[in-house]
């Protein structure tokens, strides 16, 4: 399999028809930063399409075509209770993209993404940090990091998989969010999600 690490250039696919899929996120997601306990994440309705390409194994998720549901008191627990309203976290992807061998479930992507932390009242912003970039390997296998580690998934018979991976996290240069988060640290992503043929 090819190496999935964040790469910031898109993979070439190598067939002239590959294979079109779609990736869908899915409930029961979890986001863990630095020390602190972990947000349950609800990614239902989040995803978008892609294409696979039958000889090499690569998978490819055009980032101007991925939705990813914000952190916020719809989507978003912490410690059990909901975020409260006017604090969310816009995600912006950036990167996905990998291999996957279908016929053992194994699937490695390469994710970069922006996060965006912003606290408003109605239409007001209050506080809107600088964006946080984060890149990491998601893989159906184990991510082991210095202060976290979880086990991924393989697809099953439903297009199902776990998804884990380890992020470092540099300072955002918010002097307030990096005291508050404990910047620089690593960061934990457990990604819930499907993929099947886009047509299916």
């Amino acid at each position: 399999m090819a190496s999935a690490e964040p790469s910031g250039a898109e993979l070439t696919l190598t067939t002239s028809a590959p294979a079109s899929l779609r990736l869908d996120t899915l409930e029961a997601c979890r986001l863990v930063i630095g020390r602190y306990p972990g947000f349950r994440y609800d990614g239902r309705g989040g995803g978008g399409l892609g294409y696979a390409d039958a000889n090499s194994g690569a998978l490819l998720f055009p980032p101007e075509q991925l939705t990813i549901p914000p952190l916020n008191s719809s989507t978003t627990r912490f410690l059990g209770l909901p975020l409260p309203p006017g604090v969310a976290i816009a995600i912006e992807a950036q990167e996905l993209q990998g291999c996957w061998e279908p016929t053992q479930g194994d699937v490695r992507l390469a994710f970069r993404a922006r996060f965006r932390f912003r606290i408003a009242v109605g239409s007001a912003t209050l506080y809107r940090a600088p964006d946080l970039l984060i890149a990491c390997q998601l893989s159906s296998g184990e991510a082991i990091g210095r202060r976290h580690r979880a086990c991924g998934s393989t697809l099953n018979a439903a297009g199902e998989a776990q998804l884990v991976g380890v992020a470092q996290v540099a300072p955002s240069g918010d002097a307030l969010l990096d005291r508050f988060l404990g910047l620089p640290d690593e960061a934990l992503a457990v990604l819930r999600c499907r993929i099947s043929g886009a047509a299916g």
